[in-house]
């Protein structure tokens, strides 16, 4: 068991047994609020039609994973709060390896309000400070096929983990969030460079790069990842590798709720990546994953294996430019 100053970890997996996926990243409950009847603005009320607390943050991508087939060791935080409680017993009843959680003896509250309608969502979150492991560390402690990280992370640290994760042969899948940074930001660029798949949102696209276009966003990104994934919401998304183009449309579906599409998105992307499908074939699953997620609340649809197939088949034929 390896242990911790401020808490208990799980067994530690130093044993060099290597897991298919390491998902780095905070826990969060989300509480959803939806069907508002109109948006919400400063000095005003907005009643939701309904309303949820569900499980978010980086379990999602662990969760769908995990769904998926795949073997996930999820990296995070719990403390002693009501959140913490409710989201660990969901990671356990998914079946997620408790080897990567550090139990605090304090609370360590990560929530989120989404306030969701059919086209998008806003959000307001809040997390109690936690002394965060080393990524290096992290990596080190669990080595896998892939490691996932929800947000877009830089610094120095970040950069020698990356040299940490190509080392031991883990490929890096990172989402971007709204993290307020551009490539003019220090060691933004060369993280860039440096990770297997970068998978930005069309506007986080936009404000990382400063481009007046998505297409020349895109352009600037691919000549920086080694494969660039753009989500495009409604418009479905494009991805880029070794000078290779292609673009899948949206799959039409009533959408609930588009908390959780980005991170089932990712999943999907990566089961294909995983089973060493071609760049469309993991775009197309990306799609059919993400478009799932929307037609129930939080990440509660994200597919299983049997589901998959499904969806896949309402995916519309790629484009390739």
């Amino acid at each position: 068991m390896g242990t911790d100053p401020v808490g208990r970890v799980g067994p530690a997996s130093a044993s060099g047994t290597r897991r298919g996926v390491l998902v780095i990243g905070a826990y969060y409950a989300d509480l959803v609020f939806h069907g508002l009847s109109r948006p919400v603005r400063p000095g005003s009320e907005v009643f939701a039609r309904g309303f949820e607390l569900l499980p978010g943050g980086a379990f999602t991508p662990a969760m769908a994973m995990r769904r998926l087939g795949h073997d996930v060791v999820w990296s995070t935080d719990f403390g002693t709060d009501l959140f913490s409680a409710q989201v660990l017993a969901a990671a356990r009843a998914e079946g997620l390896d408790d080897s990567g959680f550090r139990l605090h003896a304090v609370p360590v509250r990560s929530v989120t309000a989404a306030l969701s309608s059919p086209a998008d969502r806003a959000m307001v979150s809040y997390q109690d400070p936690v002394a965060e492991r080393p990524l290096a560390q992290v990596l080190r402690e669990h080595p896998a096929r892939v490691a996932i990280l929800p947000l877009l992370r830089y610094g120095e640290d970040v950069l020698a983990a990356l040299e940490v994760a190509h080392g031991l042969g883990t490929r890096v899948f990172m989402d971007c969030q709204d993290v307020p940074c551009t490539l003019e930001t220090p060691t933004v660029r060369e993280i860039l460079s440096r990770v297997d798949t970068f998978a930005p949102n069309a506007d986080e696209a936009l404000r990382l790069t400063g481009a007046r276009s998505l297409d020349a966003a895109i352009d600037i990104l691919a000549g920086l990842v080694d494969t660039l994934v753009v989500k495009r919401g409604s418009g479905g998304a494009v991805a880029v590798r070794d000078g290779l183009r292609c673009e899948i449309g949206s799959i039409p579906v009533e959408v609930v709720d588009t908390t959780a599409a980005g991170d089932c998105f990712a999943a999907g992307f990566l089961h294909a990546h995983l089973a060493g499908q071609s760049l469309f074939d993991c775009l197309a699953t990306a799609v059919a994953c993400g478009a799932a997620a929307t037609t129930a609340l939080g990440s509660s649809a994200a597919p299983d294996l049997a589901e998959l197939p499904q969806w896949l088949a309402r995916v519309p034929c790629p484009r390739t430019l």
